[in-house]
């Protein structure tokens, strides 16, 4: 896989993952909120907390892949595609 493949692959994911973790936290907030057992918000809290926090690197990881991309193709010096032109942010 290229930079640019998993740039495009892990950024996207991460953030779908980090609102479906948000949407548990909510989930766990209602359960405490309608007097659910304490162990079944807890641990149903610290499910939502882990998939947001895998939300997040896998957004992080998505960043890194896209800097590893762009210095890859400023240090090759090749000419970019007009499609390429328009997924990458300057570093100047």
């Amino acid at each position: 896989m290229t930079h640019k493949t998993k740039w495009l692959t892990f950024a996207p994911s991460g953030l779908m993952v980090i609102g479906f973790g948000t949407c548990l936290v909510q989930w766990a907030t209602a359960m405490k909120q309608n007097g659910a057992p304490t162990g079944q918000w807890v641990a149903a809290g610290t499910v939502a907390l882990g998939v947001f926090n895998a939300g997040m690197c896998l957004f992080g990881r998505g960043v890194a892949e896209s800097v590893l991309y762009q210095l890859r193709e400023k240090s090759t010096g090749k000419p970019h595609r007009a499609a390429d032109r328009r997924l990458t942010m300057p570093l100047d």
